[in-house]
Formats: structure tokens, sequence, C-alpha cells
């Protein structure tokens, strides 16, 4: 089973990601979580980064993607899929178990996550 990707809203309405305890926008607690990893989302924005930090694949193409959730939006960044990406294009996030090398760069690899979500183009956009 893959991990959620989570936004929280604060009983206010405000949407964060990444998620808080307390809102940053009115200080309200407590916060619920929102699972953003079976939704569909708009790129906003995108940019390929071609000097990645070491064990990110190169060239790294990244998107701010923002998701619509009861008439509040949040935004989230991350890698794409594919270096084919188009703003207002839909996406979906992608379970990913391995973003980059866990054997590259200078953390020990046991002390470090290595998976995450990518955000997909939704056939047919």
């Amino acid at each position: 089973m893959s991990p959620t990707l989570s936004a929280h809203r604060c009983p206010n309405g405000h949407l964060h990601y990444p998620g808080h305890t307390v809102c940053p926008d009115c200080g309200a607690s407590p916060t619920e979580t929102v699972d953003l990893s079976d939704r569909e989302g708009t790129v906003r924005t995108w940019t390929t980064n071609t000097a990645t930090p070491p064990g990110v694949r190169e060239p790294n193409t990244l998107a701010i993607v923002a998701f619509e959730v009861a008439g509040a939006s949040v935004q989230v960044i991350g890698q794409t899929t594919t270096d084919d990406i188009e703003t207002g294009q839909r996406v979906r996030p992608v379970y990913v178990e391995q973003l980059r090398d866990p054997d590259a760069g200078i953390r020990r690899s046991a002390s470090q996550r290595w998976d995450g979500y990518r955000f997909e183009p939704v056939p047919g956009d």
C-alpha cells in the first residue's frame, strides 16, 4: 500500500501542503488530513532542471500542481513522469518507490525516505 499524498484542512476550510497540525492562516487546530493521491490536479507552471543534486535524475522536470478540494485550492510541487508537460494540463499523482538514487550523496541511505509521488499526465488530456 502506498503512503498518501496528504494536505491538511483546518475547521475554517484553509488547505495547506505540506500539512500542519495548526493552521498557518488562522491558528485553528486540529487540522484534518486530505488525501490528494487519488485526485487529479492542474499544472500551474513547470520547469526543467539540468543541474540536479546527487542521485536525482537529469534532466529533472518539476511541476506546481493545483488540486481543488471542496472549494479550496492547494498547490503541490513535485517531479513529473515525463519531460513533455504543459501549463494547464491535467495530471495525477503516481507513487514511486525511489525518487532518487539512495547511494548517491552524503547521507546514509538507511536514514532517508526515497519514495514519493511524481505527476503523470492524464490520458486524453
